[in-house]
């Protein structure tokens, strides 16, 4: 479906401008390997943060990202719980950040955005995939206009202090980022 979407997207009519993520249409999926043996998910669901974009020079737009590190949801609660206690201590860091550094076209609607990744006050950087999914008025009445991105990438744990636990030795160190995000323009 998505490629026939592409297809037919006129990139000239996507406006220039400031845009926002819409909190209620973003996520985080990430996948990490449980001995070896099967991959097991979790979810970060609110993201915020801002995009200044302009579809003729994507390599000048710029990047910022917030996501809660409250919001973990391994559909285990007790994993919950020890995640964003434990693991994330999400009482003293509740936000992870991305803030974009090098963005780079690849592609019709394809690049990589590399950027410093802060989690639990470490800051790596990351470069993540783009799929650029196109961009249109909003089917509601007096709703802003929409673009729509998906990213992938791969993180180690281990690079962010991430592995003091129990369990540490049971779950792969890379971790598979899936990010889905729908951002509205800002008048």
């Amino acid at each position: 479906m998505r490629k026939v979407l592409h297809a037919a997207l006129d990139m000239q009519n996507v406006p220039k401008g400031n845009y926002a993520i819409d909190p209620s249409h973003a996520q985080v999926i990430f996948t990490i390997t449980h001995m070896g043996l099967s991959s097991f998910y979790g979810r970060l669901g609110k993201v915020t943060g801002t995009l200044a974009f302009d579809v003729a020079a994507p390599e000048q737009s710029t990047l910022d990202v917030q996501i809660d590190m409250t919001t973990i949801d391994t559909h285990v609660p007790k994993l919950d719980g020890e995640l964003t206690d434990g693991m994330f201590n999400s009482a003293k860091f509740p936000t992870a950040t991305f803030k974009a550094t090098k963005i780079e076209k690849t592609g019709d609607h394809t690049g990589t955005v590399t950027g410093d990744l802060t989690i639990k006050d470490v800051t790596k950087p990351v470069t993540l995939n783009v799929t650029f999914n196109g961009g249109r008025d909003s089917p509601i009445p007096f709703q802003p206009y929409r673009i729509g991105f998906d990213a992938t990438g791969t993180i180690k744990r281990s690079d962010f202090g991430l592995t003091n636990t129990v369990w540490s030795g049971f779950v792969s160190d890379d971790v598979t980022l899936a990010i889905e995000a729908e951002l509205e323009r800002q008048k």
